[in-house]
């Protein structure tokens, strides 16, 4: 029989994207999410994957989910839980996991989260990995993915015929396409014995505002600019937004892209190659 994976983030970006990218490569999948009887886990349903209901915050819902499962695909949400309870979430679905007898426990933090940014939602992963370490799975993988590519869509960037936030115009950010998130997080399973105790900062391309700016810009057949607002603009919306944007200003993220593409003999999405197809909600 073919080993079992449960996904969290499921419906979402990064959970959705890995699930993609595992169909046809040998597994059974099943998917957590709160809402079994929404449309994205009716389509998830509809192609085959088994849809369980669970909750972060129910333990016993998590060991239902988790009942037979080999591998578990684990991620939370800052922007949805907060950075006090994503910890306690991340820590929890990882030790109910260990207790359930998985055998293999991918992790999918944020880039950099190791190095003691203190960035609040960037260092309450770098705990949930201490987490995971400790438990001593047979196997496990932590994934680092950087700032998304897809984040320059939502509306704290595009406005109008700007691309607006508080960086520096000269820094080099570096971003990830959500669905090579999806392809390396498959090979983590696909590739478990290879990858068992990685830590992997997971990045595609490296660019400016500015080059942002016009490559999208040229995309969505318009004429994008940059506009730099004062730091403080940020803050009076989020604190921990602001001090990631200073971070990316001082010392930014540091993904070695050339290695990361050796190591799983893929190469990962360029910033232009994206843009050419970005994804329309």
């Amino acid at each position: 029989m073919s080993k079992l994976l449960l996904i969290t983030g499921a419906t979402g970006h990064q959970g959705g994207a890995v699930i993609k990218s595992l169909a046809g490569k040998g597994f059974t999948l099943r998917a957590l999410t709160r809402k079994p009887a929404g449309d994205p886990a009716k389509a998830l349903a509809a192609s085959g994957v088994e849809v369980v209901a669970g909750d972060f915050d129910d333990a016993e819902s998590l060991k239902r989910a988790l009942t037979g499962v080999w591998g578990v695909f684990g991620m939370q949400n800052t922007w949805d839980a907060g950075v006090v309870k994503e910890e306690v979430q991340g820590k929890r679905l990882a030790t109910v996991a260990r207790e359930c007898g998985v055998q293999h426990f991918v992790y999918t933090s944020v880039g950099s989260a190791n190095r003691k940014t203190g960035i609040p939602h960037f260092d309450n992963k770098a705990r949930i990995e201490e987490t995971v370490r400790g438990l001593r799975f047979p196997s496990h993988v932590i994934m680092r993915p950087v700032f998304f590519m897809e984040n320059l869509l939502g509306p704290w960037f595009l406005q109008g015929d700007k691309l607006i936030t508080a960086m520096d115009p000269s820094t080099r950010l570096q971003m990830i396409a959500v669905e090579d998130i999806g392809r390396v997080g498959a090979a983590c399973f696909t590739h478990a014995e290879k990858l068992a105790g990685k830590e992997l900062d997971l990045a595609g391309d490296a660019l400016t505002m500015p080059e942002a700016a016009s490559i999208l810009g040229k995309a969505l057949g318009r004429e994008l600019s940059y506009l730099r607002i004062p730091i403080e603009e940020v803050r009076k919306n989020s604190e921990d937004f602001a001090i990631m944007l200073e971070w990316f200003d001082k010392t930014g993220y540091s993904a070695d892209i050339p290695e990361l593409e050796r190591l799983f003999n893929l190469r990962m999405t360029r910033f232009a190659e994206w843009a050419a197809h970005p994804p329309r909600n």
